[in-house]
């Protein structure tokens, strides 16, 4: 079964909600985070990326970094204001962009549920970033940011949600800066939609594995420093947004290499038709699953595997990333471990093709190519099978505002 529960939700006033609504911390970096508070003192990145409010060169890590998050974090309870609902309420948080609309469910899930794979995965975590959020709960106390979450569509979910949307004035209705629409409503009665829930059997994440591995991890410290145990103090649970898989839109995570690995464009075009099936004059995005495209020296070339290929038929090996990885990434290129391979970017879908022409043609990168995008039910076989995605599978848009809804622990 899957919980989720109401909370008191710490939330801006509706006039102020489209200053305090906030980009992910993990979509931007220090700079960027930068530009887009400068001159919005009541902006989440405040909170989410305190550095930008420190001397440029503080590490992002410091002592300096989580005090600051405390200062602007209780600046903005008491001076936007930020007010925390009188009752628990669970809420419906629907994101427009040009004509795809999703509209899901935003609650509390279980820690328990995360830490017994209910709550299912499909990335590995990494430790730094583990540190870095766990910390960030522990000193505001809170949850700041939700936990994508998605499950398999259920009728009478929908139909609960379509109800509660019946004269119902939303909260919050603003259109951001990168034109996407954000609308969030309370639910007038959660006790349906936490009993039709209670009949899904699992929940997948689809983004924010951090942020649902540091609430297990802050879990964890504040239940070992308690001097009582109950299991529904707030701490045990974490927020999330949970969505219907079929509304849900992944598009494509390509790829840009900074060099071809010591080959001319001539050797390195010979190595991958040795490999693939190549076609010149290519469009830039593919148009099914198994085929690639690969930008080099102004043009675009197309990729299948050859006919008399063997196909891989794991649930992660048969994946376009995966092959593209273990045909021609690693064997031609070198790079074994994307993680870590400092010859290797990623550029998500919604930045389109050209930004991969642009990076190419201005020499920040030799090569690049553009993928198909991962489906949702690739994700849920992955998650299912309890296997790990390859790193930068998926690239969800639009995505939600942080600041919007927050979990006080």
């Amino acid at each position: 079964m899957a919980i989720i529960r109401p909370f008191h939700a710490l939330r801006p006033q509706a006039e102020r909600a489209a200053q305090v609504a906030a980009v992910p911390y993990d979509v931007v970096n220090t700079e960027e985070a930068r530009t887009l508070a400068s001159g919005n003192p009541w902006s989440f990145l405040h909170v989410s990326r305190p550095e930008i409010d420190l001397p440029a060169g503080t590490p992002v890590y410091s002592d300096e970094v989580y005090t600051k998050a405390v200062d602007n974090f209780a600046n903005l309870i008491t001076k936007c204001p930020l007010e925390t609902e009188e009752t628990p309420s669970l809420y419906l948080y629907r994101l427009i962009m040009g004509k795809h609309e999703q509209i899901g469910v935003v609650a509390c899930c279980s820690v328990d549920e995360y830490d017994r794979n209910v709550i299912r995965k499909h990335e590995r975590t990494r430790r730094d970033k583990e540190d870095d959020r766990t910390r960030h709960i522990m000193v505001l106390r809170a949850q700041t940011g939700p936990v994508f979450l998605t499950y398999r569509d259920r009728p009478e979910i929908s139909s609960l949600i379509a109800d509660a949307l019946v004269g119902n004035p939303p909260l919050y209705d603003f259109v951001a800066n990168d034109d996407i629409r954000h609308t969030i409503w309370r639910v007038p009665a959660y006790d349906p939609l936490v009993a039709a829930f209670s009949e899904v059997p699992y929940l997948y994440i689809a983004d924010g594995h951090h942020r649902a591995a540091s609430a297990s991890r802050a879990r964890a410290e504040l239940k070992e420093s308690s001097f009582s145990f109950i299991g529904n103090e707030e701490y045990n649970f974490f927020q999330c947004v949970l969505f219907p898989d079929r509304q849900l839109q992944i598009l494509p995570y390509n790829r840009i290499v900074r060099d071809l690995n010591g080959l001319s464009p001539d050797e390195f075009l010979a190595r991958v038709r040795a490999s693939f099936t190549v076609t010149d004059n290519a469009s830039p995005s593919p148009e099914e699953r198994g085929r690639w495209r690969l930008y080099l020296d102004g043009g675009w070339y197309g990729l299948t595997l050859p006919s008399d290929a063997t196909r891989p038929s794991g649930v992660v090996e048969s994946l376009d990333v995966s092959i593209l990885q273990n045909r021609l990434l690693d064997p031609i290129l070198g790079i074994k471990d994307v993680r870590t391979d400092k010859r290797i970017d990623f550029v998500g879908g919604i930045r389109g093709t050209e930004e991969l022409e642009n990076l190419v043609n201005d020499g920040k990168a030799a090569v690049a190519f553009s993928l198909y995008p991962t489906t949702i039910e690739d994700l849920l076989r992955v998650s299912d099978a309890g296997e790990i995605m390859p790193p930068k599978s998926t690239w969800f848009e639009p995505k939600l505002r942080d600041g919007l809804l927050s979990h006080q622990i």
